[in-house]
């Protein structure tokens, strides 16, 4: 291994691909607050937040029982 790198000519970034996807979600409100003030309590970006717990969800097999809510029409 050299003592030193001459990195003089490197092109910062030429490597890294982006994993993520840049998408657009509407969320209410209040369900962004909540994760916003409780990104805030624990120190992330609430956008990190958010991703965890739609993995957790996932890869918990994503079973979801909805309810009767009345903004919800069932079909």
């Amino acid at each position: 291994m050299k003592k030193e790198y001459n990195f003089r000519n490197g092109v910062r970034g030429r490597f890294y691909r982006a994993n993520k996807v840049q998408k657009t979600i509407r969320l209410d409100p209040d369900v962004l607050n909540f994760y916003v003030q409780l990104a805030k309590k624990e120190g992330i970006p609430y956008q990190t937040l958010i991703g965890l717990t739609l993995r957790k969800f996932a890869q918990e097999g994503g079973v979801l029982t909805i309810a009767s809510h009345p903004l919800i029409s069932h079909k």
